[in-house]
């Protein structure tokens, strides 16, 4: 959705996944909210954050005319910033939620899995539902659509730009925490836990087609398949290795990516 409205390849994107774990572990372990309400906080955080990060940085970037390219190098530095605040204060080790420091799994078939995850699972495609029924039927949905089109246009037909442009990445934001609230629960929260996805975030959003909200969706799923798969065939430290090498061998046919749409270029 960032993308889309801004063009921005924001590779601070990361820090904004473990933001939310942080949140989580904060408000769950140190103020023993009960999860869900610490969960629920650590999203309004995020979205806050993002917010935050938009109006501060970005808009003023965008006022001044900074290239996109400049802007990609500025969330470089953004993200390596961030990375090393979550070390200082977090520490160098990984940290369990207080409420699934430990939960025994269920067996289903050939298949071993833990409550949390399973409910975990389940509120992903809630949010999902959610954030595709925002973008297909709520105004500002229907608007950040029209700015992802053609900025200019939309401006002149009367759409504030950068109002929109601040809703989605509050929208953005927030879902990048709730992200990172579910991912700890399989790995536990740790400073880097964003940066390390980051490059498989990436490959399913060029895998997609950049700038397609449902592209993004169906290259998460394909590239998430194939690393689990994958453990069945070679060791667990190649996993990522065969995502990559489909999505290089997907854009060799489709370079605009599955769902994106081929443009002229020159």
């Amino acid at each position: 959705m960032i993308f889309g409205t801004t063009g921005l390849t924001n590779f601070a994107h990361g820090e904004l996944v473990t933001f939310g774990a942080i949140a989580t572990l904060i408000l769950n372990n140190f103020f023993e909210l009960p999860f869900v309400l610490a969960a629920a906080g650590a999203m309004l955080l995020s979205g806050l954050f993002g917010a935050l990060q938009d109006k501060v940085l970005w808009l003023q970037l965008r006022r001044k005319g900074v290239s996109l390219i400049a802007m990609l190098v500025v969330s470089i530095g953004l993200g390596i910033f961030l990375r090393y605040v979550y070390l200082f204060f977090l520490g160098g080790s990984t940290r369990q939620f207080n409420s699934f420091s430990g939960q025994a799994g269920i067996v289903i078939g050939p298949v071993d899995i833990t409550p949390k995850i399973i409910i975990g699972s389940a509120v992903a495609i809630l949010a999902i539902v959610i954030t595709l029924l925002w973008l297909g039927f709520s105004r500002t949905g229907k608007a950040s659509r029209a700015i992802a089109d053609n900025p200019a246009l939309a401006s002149a037909s009367g759409i504030n730009v950068e109002r929109v442009i601040n809703v989605v990445w509050t929208v953005g934001a927030a879902l990048a925490g709730l992200a990172g609230v579910l991912y700890a629960l399989s790995i536990g929260v740790s400073w880097l836990m964003g940066f390390q996805i980051l490059l498989l975030v990436f490959a399913a959003v060029i895998l997609g087609g950049l700038g397609t909200t449902v592209g993004a969706l169906v290259g998460a799923l394909i590239v998430g398949v194939l690393i689990q798969v994958s453990t069945l065939f070679v060791p667990t430290e190649l996993k990522v290795v065969g995502a990559l090498f489909i999505m290089i061998v997907i854009l060799l046919v489709r370079p605009q990516g599955l769902l994106g749409r081929s443009e002229r270029v020159g």
